[in-house]
């Protein structure tokens, strides 16, 4: 009995493999050949190339160029050409119920045969209005680009294990890319490997040839935002590989973290086309003239336009400050001080700057070690910074000549801001009963008064004054005008340690403040100095501690 089943088997086995091969046989004699099973999408475009070989093998002198009539164009209507070109354009395969015949996607293995060709609804004919065609081409290529951007996110998110909503905000921002990926994979369609091949597949391979999901994940791990290496990457116009490279470079004169996206952003689009021995130049040139090797990386951070000049023009923004009197340390430190000086200026601004500085009084050797000391100056604006400061000191009765005094000892007053910085101490002297004759002569005399912190250096003196050392405050006023070098002092090592001493002599508290009033300097002394001046005032000349409180100078005799 089993052996009857086995022989049945066998022999219903055998029938079927012959019934198949008679198949084969009569399908191979047939002109139309016929798909007897359904395939995928790469089994489909080798089946198809290898049937296009045996048909080109069997009839060797039919002529490749005969003419093919065009299959019969159906008419549709707009919204139906939409929705046709949309499903043959998606990348995704949508939902169908079960035994569904009408391909919904390009996926699809009969997607040929079930929606008409981009051709059939796209070719030229006179009965068609031209301006319809063209909008249905407007139409196919942002479908294809919306098809390209989801297939470089889910590159990202498969491959690069990144997350969607970072694989998102990558690419939404990649509009050159994506266009240079659409513009490969058409062109991938030439070559005989790809003649038969989708869309996707050759967007994809555009994307693994140029190494785009490894060169997110570096650039990332460099501390660039998504905004960033997107903008970086579509500078490179589709050659990924010049970022890597000038990447390195950066990080070879030490350029580091987000300075380097910086470096990239700010220094023009044609920084990836220079060529590294020009920039190697530019770099050795500014280290022989006083830039150190180690500074180079904080100057071009900060100063990346120097990257886009040509090395005739770094020349010669570099002789134009040493023509100035500066020697190769002074450059070399305002360079690192503020790189902006050397590259972020036009000629012209800073030819204005420095004349206006001369207009001070100033020479030009003079202008050259100012810029060296305080180069920010040149940062500065003259209409918004320069100007209303100098009418402000002329308000305060301050001359021409203590105007240059203050630029030339305390610069950086020429580039903090007036409103918020300078007038507000101006005010709080004002209160206390100074004139703005003396607030001038103070700050001539005095110019690091505007740089002290009004709540927390220049109050809290006033209130040691006048709650501890004894000053009334009808005296207030002209302590701080006849030495207004307190309010710089240190109440904890300087004003406390000299009242104490006084008090510790005997003096009583509203003597001591009778005493300041008269001679403010006796709170900026040194302690150490004081006792062998009143040593010798007590057992040489032998004279009462009165004498020293009617005589408060005395403490500035040696």
């Amino acid at each position: 009995m089993l052996l009857h089943c086995n022989v049945s088997y066998y022999t219903s086995t055998f029938s079927f493999i012959s019934s198949s091969l008679r198949r084969q046989d009569n399908a191979n004699d047939s002109q139309d050949t016929v798909i007897r099973r359904r395939h995928n999408a790469r089994s489909i475009s080798l089946y198809i190339r290898h049937n296009r070989d045996l048909k080109l093998n069997k009839n060797p002198n039919e002529s490749q160029e005969t003419f093919v009539p065009p299959p019969p164009r159906r008419d549709l209507d707009g919204e139906n050409r939409s929705k046709l070109l949309e499903l043959s354009l998606v990348t995704r395969r949508t939902p169908q119920f079960p035994g569904s015949i009408y391909a919904q996607s390009a996926s699809d293995a009969d997607i040929a045969s079930s929606l008409p060709s981009l051709r059939n609804f796209l070719g030229s004919d006179g009965d068609d209005d031209g301006e319809s065609e063209r909008e249905m081409i407007v139409k196919a290529l942002e479908i294809r680009r919306k098809v390209t951007k989801e297939i470089i996110k889910e590159s990202l998110v498969r491959k690069g294990r990144f997350g969607i909503t970072y694989a998102t905000n990558v690419t939404d921002r990649l509009g050159d890319f994506v266009d240079h990926v659409m513009i490969q994979a058409a062109a991938l369609k030439r070559l005989p490997e790809f003649s038969e091949s989708r869309f996707n597949l050759r967007a994809r391979t555009v994307i693994e040839d140029s190494n785009f999901v490894p060169l997110v994940r570096w650039l990332k791990h460099h501390e660039l935002s998504y905004n960033r290496i997107a903008k970086i990457i579509c500078m490179s116009k589709g050659n990924l590989d010049s970022i890597r490279i000038m990447i390195e470079w950066l990080k070879s004169i030490h350029v580091k973290g987000e300075f380097i996206a910086v470096a990239f952003l700010r220094s023009g689009d044609n920084i990836l086309q220079r060529n590294r021995e020009e920039l190697n130049e530019i770099v050795e040139y500014l280290e022989s003239n006083g830039v150190r090797r180690d500074w180079m990386g904080y100057v071009v951070g900060r100063c990346p336009e120097l990257l886009s000049f040509s090395m005739e023009e770094v020349k010669s923004r570099v002789d134009f400050f040493l023509k100035m009197g500066m020697n190769q340390n002074d450059f070399g430190t305002m360079v690192y001080d503020y790189p902006k000086i050397i590259g972020f200026f036009s000629f012209q601004v800073m030819e204005k700057k420095i004349n206006y500085l001369k207009e001070f009084g100033l020479s030009t050797e003079e202008v050259g070690r100012l810029l060296a000391y305080k180069p920010h100056l040149m940062g500065c604006s003259i209409e918004e910074r320069w100007k209303p400061l100098v009418k402000y000191f002329y308000y305060l009765g301050i001359p021409k000549e203590g105007m240059k005094r203050i630029l030339v000892v305390k610069p950086i007053l020429y580039c903090i801001d007036l409103e918020k910085t300078i007038a507000p101490k101006v005010r709080f002297l004002q209160e206390m009963g100074i004139p703005n004759e003396a607030i001038g002569n103070m700050l001539v005399k005095f110019p690091s008064l505007l740089t002290n912190s009004l709540y927390k250096k220049i109050r809290p003196v006033v209130i040691f004054l006048l709650t501890r050392a004894g000053v009334t405050q009808k005296d207030i006023g002209k302590v701080i005008a006849m030495d207004p070098a307190l309010l710089g002092c240190s109440i904890g090592t300087k004003l406390e340690p000299n009242m104490r001493y006084y008090i510790s002599l005997g003096i009583r508290f509203y003597q001591l403040g009778e005493m300041i009033a008269d001679f403010p300097m006796l709170l900026r002394y040194n302690v150490d100095n004081l006792r062998p001046k009143y040593r010798y005032l007590r057992r040489t000349m032998i004279r009462p501690l009165q004498d020293l409180i009617e005589f408060p100078r005395y403490q500035k005799k040696n």
